[in-house]
């Protein structure tokens, strides 16, 4: 019949339309991507997915950067310049003990870490070990202090050569009063433990320099600027 549109056609029309419409929509979208043509990149956030852990993880599989070290709160009070160093008397790696008392009249370092033989603690005892002769000359005995058993001091001495005391702490009564015992912060994972820091206390068994959540690399090498001692 003529002047009348069947529904069919109607239908199909909207059809199209819509196809259209839809098309158009989509335009902007594609201009938006169409550095990727080109070889560029679209600019825009970070994925979501893309957090600290992941980037630190990606910086030890390149060996790009650098770990930074940990936020630490400490359960004690933190050591300063002029502080009387808490006492201590703990059993060594050899059977026998070591005592702040019996440095009285000589500088000593009171260092503290976390774990014998894992690999920083390794690097930073050995460290000690290489500075020793240099330390003792111009006046500093060493100390290591951690919460592991003498057996596994002993053992970590005996791997290592280590020439100097290796004290155990298990309770760390003595980390908590010298300031290296509590909460830490890395990438954002919390955990309890060994806040790895280094005490020098003087011939009058006062505090002369104190520093926490230290780096276990290149860290005697700072602390042998700061003390004078050259190599």
């Amino acid at each position: 019949m003529l002047g009348t549109v069947a529904p069919a056609e109607i239908v199909g029309g909207d059809a199209i339309a819509g196809s259209v419409a839809r098309q158009v929509q989509k335009r902007p979208r594609s201009r938006r991507w169409a550095g990727r043509d080109r070889g560029g990149a679209p600019p825009g956030p970070p994925r979501p997915g893309r957090d600290l852990a992941s980037l630190a993880r990606m910086s030890e599989r390149t060996g790009a950067g650098a770990t930074p070290p940990p936020t630490t709160t400490s359960t004690g009070r933190r050591l300063q310049e002029g502080d009387v160093a808490p006492p201590f008397t703990l059993a060594t790696a050899d059977g026998g003990e070591v005592s702040l008392a019996s440095y009285a009249g000589r500088s000593v370092v009171v260092y503290f870490y976390p774990s014998a033989m894992t690999p920083g603690c390794t690097t930073q005892a050995v460290d000690f070990r290489d500075s020793l002769e240099e330390l003792r000359e111009a006046g500093f005995d060493v100390v290591g202090v951690s919460p592991d058993s003498p057996e596994r001091l002993q053992q970590f001495a005996d791997r290592d050569e280590l020439s100097f005391p290796l004290a155990s702490d298990p309770d760390h009564a003595v980390l908590e009063a010298y300031g290296a015992w509590g909460e830490k912060s890395t990438y954002g994972r919390l955990s309890v433990g060994v806040i790895r820091s280094t005490v020098v206390v003087g011939p009058d068994g006062r505090v002369v320099h104190a520093s926490y959540g230290v780096k276990a690399k290149d860290h005697v090498a700072r602390l042998r600027r700061t003390l004078g001692v050259e190599a």
